[in-house]
């Protein structure tokens, strides 16, 4: 299946979290000829499901979903690592005479997908290790004056509380010789053989979106969110509070509360801000991409699902 300049189309929808992309893909998948790829950086991990909305299993079962439970929560999953596992997949789809739907809010995902990824350094496990012992003796915020000093521009972006982010761009720095700053100017590579039909669900209020946050973040408290997470710390011990897979929105706040670290109330209230954060951040992203390359709608529109398939209709006849 291919269009008038010799390349398979890919679908891409977008939009920030609670925008109902789930459902809108959900309805493409039964009228269109598609396979789904989950673009999420927190599906990728087994026993997470309730706090990512990942989809049941009676809706796997139904229409499966690529891309998701690769990993246990206390391994590692990079967007490198996504950028082959998503190309490989959309192959093998396109194979099938069939169309990719990559549907998610994990903007890092899709550009790597798209624009390629500059080229840093692999981890190097023994010196993460040393940044860890010296955190431990130093504090994080020191670790952050670190960064500042050999490339004051990353730290400027990044957080004195944000370990994780503070370790890598030290890793990176030390491993090159150079800033991060400076490697992530550098053209990327890219080769991305696909045609792509961008759709990004944009909310017309912001505070209609906060709303269905805010009640989306109660229903999984109210569905098992907390007795997951302490499932999922059970199982794996060495399962740290600062490892990726607990630092996901969400489950960062559940861990806090399960330590005594905050109450009820507080972890109501702070996975509710967590996650306006981040779908701020999505929204952002979505701004600065290209006019023209991207199709938007209004995900609180009532007939949000009529107008998105209508769209994709006329552009794959077009096409």
């Amino acid at each position: 299946m291919q269009n008038s300049i010799g390349l398979p189309p890919a679908i891409l929808l977008m939009g920030p979290t609670a925008s109902g992309k789930s459902r809108i893909a959900l309805d493409i998948a039964e009228n269109f000829p598609v396979e789904i790829v989950s673009v999420d950086s927190a599906q990728v991990y087994r026993f997470m499901d309730i706090g990512t909305a990942k989809p049941d299993p009676a809706v796997l079962n139904k229409i499966p979903h690529h891309l998701i439970n690769l990993i246990d929560p206390d391994q590692h999953y990079s967007a490198a690592q996504f950028q082959r596992d998503a190309l490989g997949m959309m192959h093998d789809i396109t194979q099938r005479n069939k169309i990719p739907l990559l549907v998610g809010g994990t903007m890092l995902y899709f550009r790597a997908l798209q624009e390629g990824l500059s080229p840093l350094p692999s981890a190097n496990p023994d010196l993460r290790q040393k940044l860890e012992n010296m955190a431990q003796e130093l504090g994080w915020p020191a670790m952050h004056q670190k960064l500042a000093e050999l490339d004051q521009e990353t730290a400027a972006r990044i957080k004195p509380t944000d370990s994780q982010r503070i370790q890598r761009a030290l890793e990176v720095c030390l491993l090159t010789q150079q800033p991060m700053s400076e490697i992530l100017k550098a053209p990327r590579k890219s080769n991305f053989p696909f045609q792509t039909i961008n759709i990004a669900l944009i909310p017309s209020e912001r505070s209609q979106l906060h709303l269905r946050i805010a009640h989306r973040f109660e229903a999984m408290l109210k569905h098992g969110l907390i007795d997951e997470v302490q499932a999922i710390r059970g199982k794996f011990s060495s399962l740290g509070t600062e490892s990726p897979a607990m630092r996901c929105v969400g489950y960062r706040q559940t861990c806090l509360y399960l330590d005594n670290e905050i109450t009820s109330t507080e972890l109501h209230d702070m996975g509710i801000a967590a996650t306006r954060q981040l779908a701020k951040r999505q929204l952002t992203w979505l701004r600065g991409m290209k006019t023209g390359t991207v199709q938007e709608f209004d995900c609180l529109a009532n007939n949000l699902s009529t107008h998105v398939q209508h769209f994709l209709q006329a552009t794959i006849e077009k096409n």
